[in-house]
């Protein structure tokens, strides 16, 4: 017993590193300041490579105070994840109090872990085509359907959270970060090098594929060998309920989704009468008109996939009879923000040290700093891709964001692979399988605290306390594992000289 009073005492809540983190934050922007560290950043003008100075911002000047007490309220009540938090367990709620995901999920308890595990990694790393939304819907939704599927849905959270953030690299088909970085990419490699090249969305439609059920295949693997042993095989919560079965109501249920889903995709087809309504017509390439800035698509997807939840969930749940009732219907709603709580605090910290660590600008003169190293690096072929590799990953933890990363490394990273005979497709594609490694162990990451939060809920017999450092300590080999498995598909393709997609090389 002492023993174990000890470790307790030892760990750290994930608030207090939150809060420890943010003042470290503040204090190396005091110093950074008063040391006057700064970085050089270059980027793109009329078609040029220019060079500016960037400086840390003292959070402990007299515009950081007016920030930092201005913008305390406002940096959560802002916070774009904490929306999609509310609009997914909406979602979510409902289709666990109508038994629809019982229905759903429960013919899941006969599958093995190593399949269920498999299916879960696809999933995760091909929703990756709606960006980092796919983290708030799949990463609650792997805890339910690990529960129905008797199952531990703490395992089931990291799995996802996993496949989502290593796989974020990849995809089965091309998606808009693939354009928006590849927009980047051609303007970096036409002002250095190459006026003619061209990025081409089609550039990884072998790689891409191939990748994804590698590491769907091998992080099977590695998630039910290293992973799994660490979690108890199930996780038995209190409230569990039985719900009543209903073939009828999940026929009339599916009927309802194809229908939807059938008028939400006519909306998204451009050309045809009355189509269209949620695209962004004021961009020229389709995948930009579906997910752009201004897309109504890409701005209200978490909305309507909980429409079509909750739609779904009352249909099935009142011809079951699982759903007697409106206060039912009501209740339901909220089912799954039980033990959550403690979530939406973390998030008020976080949005705050988010907030502060954007404002003092000091990831992005770290990473410039790196940038300039990268820049000095005399070594080419495989010696270059796994230092360049590796400094992405350091940048990632920073700076969680891709396009923001980017836009600070395409202008100098580009031109380096370009000059050392590799092509610019091949290397954004390295940039965004190592951009997913960082993101799976930074502690800047939202979705990473997200995750966090979700295993609290789902921790019901408190043996362990759950931390940031801890659950990362238990994610870390396997996360080390997915890195070499990254690094053999990226340096094999390298080697072999095999086509990145359509008339796309991994060399010049």
């Amino acid at each position: 017993m002492k023993i174990n009073r000890r470790k307790k005492e030892k760990s750290l809540n994930p608030i207090f590193t939150i809060v420890i983190l943010t003042f470290i934050i503040m204090l190396m922007s005091f110093l950074f300041s008063i040391l006057g560290i700064e970085g050089h950043k270059s980027t793109i003008v009329n078609d040029s490579l220019e060079s500016s100075l960037t400086t840390v911002k003292n959070i402990f000047s007299i515009d950081g105070i007016h920030f930092l007490f201005g913008s305390i309220v406002n940096s959560f009540t802002t916070f774009e994840p904490l929306a999609y938090l509310v609009l997914s367990l909406i979602g979510i709620s409902i289709g666990s109090a109508s038994g629809l995901f019982q229905k759903l999920f429960s013919p899941l308890k006969k599958l093995r872990l190593s399949v269920l595990t498999f299916v879960l990694l696809l999933i995760s790393i091909v929703s990756n085509i709606i960006g980092e939304y796919s983290f708030m819907l799949l990463i609650p939704l792997a805890g339910v359907m690990y529960q129905y599927a008797s199952k531990n849905p703490m395992l089931g959270i990291m799995t996802a959270f996993l496949g989502t953030s290593i796989g974020y690299g990849t995809n089965i088909i091309f998606t808009y970060d693939d354009y928006a970085l590849g927009m980047l990419t051609q303007v970096a490699a036409n002002a250095t090098v190459d006026e003619n090249y061209v990025f081409n969305l089609l550039s990884t439609s072998i790689i891409g594929p191939v990748s994804t059920f590698i590491l769907a295949f091998l992080g099977t693997i590695i998630i039910t060998k290293f992973l799994a042993p660490k979690l108890p095989k199930k996780c038995h919560l209190d409230d569990e309920v039985v719900y009543q079965d209903s073939k009828v109501a999940a026929r009339i249920s599916g009927v309802l989704f194809i229908l939807i889903a059938l008028v939400i995709g006519y909306m998204i087809i451009p050309g045809l009468p009355g189509s269209g309504a949620l695209l962004d017509h004021n961009e020229t390439e389709y995948i930009a008109q579906l997910f752009s800035v201004n897309a109504p698509f890409r701005m209200g997807i978490i909305l309507f996939i909980t429409i079509i939840l909750v739609l779904c969930s009352f249909i099935y749940g009142m011809i079951s009879g699982n759903l007697k009732s409106t206060e039912d219907c009501g209740l339901g709603l909220s089912k799954e923000f039980k033990n959550v709580g403690y979530l939406f605090v973390l998030l008020f910290f976080v949005s705050n040290m988010l907030a502060i660590l954007n404002w003092t600008n000091l990831g992005s003169v770290i990473t410039t700093r790196l940038v300039d190293f990268i820049s000095t690096l005399q070594i080419s072929g495989m010696p270059l891709i796994i230092a360049v590799f590796m400094i992405i990953i350091i940048a990632s933890i920073l700076i969680p964001g891709n396009i923001e990363k980017w836009t600070l490394l395409s202008p100098i990273v580009i031109p380096l692979f370009m000059r050392a005979n590799i092509t610019p497709d091949f290397t954004q594609f390295l940039f965004k399988a190592a951009d997913g490694i960082g993101k799976s162990i930074s502690l800047f990451f939202v979705y990473f605290i997200i995750m966090v939060g979700f295993l609290q809920k789902y921790n019901a017999e408190r043996k362990e306390e759950i931390t940031l450092f801890g659950t990362l300590k238990i994610l870390f080999p396997s996360i080390l594992l997915f890195t070499i498995v990254w690094i053999l598909i990226i340096i094999g393709w390298y080697l072999v000289g095999l086509p990145l997609g359509m008339n796309t090389m991994p060399t010049l």
